[in-house]
């Protein structure tokens, strides 16, 4: 699977929030988004306001790509759970995602790398998928070879708070999934329209 590898800094700054947790804070000294330079923004129309909701989403989750995001909503379209809470759970239960929530990794994109390299196991097995889908009662872990790894001891230092359908176990490296998510647990960085997102995708997919 394709590892996004464009500019960070740029889609943190257009939206106004350090959203991939950089140690480094892309918004400092940059007061007006990416291309702007002080100049007001024209309104949007309908539709360029659901597409930034996509973009938001999307760069919320580790730029996932839009054929990915168009797979998980017509998955949830299927399903029997209201689409938008199906929707996110798709996003939500990405190995990648838990990882990230569960900080045993700093950011969404180093929990991506950290699945991608084997480092990362599923009830005792390696799994490094970062689209694998965690259900509840599966615990995801460090494998012990790669617990000194300093971004990981780092990462369980940092503030973040664990998501309540979460459990953490810092002393192993691991955590587990208790419940699947609500939509209302889901820590966004930025506020997310999941619904309009949903419509959005209902017409362009």
């Amino acid at each position: 699977m394709a590892r996004y590898t464009g500019p960070k800094n740029r889609i943190a700054r257009r939206f106004g929030v350090n959203i991939f947790g950089r140690a480094r804070n892309p918004l400092l000294h940059k007061a007006n988004p990416a291309g702007m330079h002080g100049a007001k923004r024209k309104k949007k129309s309908d539709y360029g306001v659901q597409l930034e909701e996509q973009q938001k989403l999307r760069a919320s989750y580790g730029m996932v790509s839009r054929k990915i995001t168009v797979r998980y909503y017509k998955e949830a379209e299927r399903s029997k759970t209201p689409t938008p809470l199906a929707f996110i759970r798709f996003l939500e239960c990405r190995l990648d995602t838990v990882v990230y929530r569960l900080k045993l990794a700093p950011t969404i994109f180093a929990a991506q790398q950290m699945v991608s390299h084997g480092h990362i196991l599923v009830d005792g097995k390696k799994v490094d998928i970062r689209s694998f889908q965690v259900k509840p009662g599966m615990i995801v872990s460090i494998k012990p070879k790669s617990q000194n790894v300093p971004i990981v001891k780092q990462s369980l230092e940092q503030p973040r708070s664990v998501p309540g359908y979460l459990s953490q176990e810092p002393e192993k490296f691991a955590g587990r999934m208790e419940v699947l998510p609500e939509l209302d647990q889901v820590p966004f960085v930025l506020p997310v329209n999941v619904p309009l997102i949903c419509e959005f995708l209902a017409h362009t997919s």
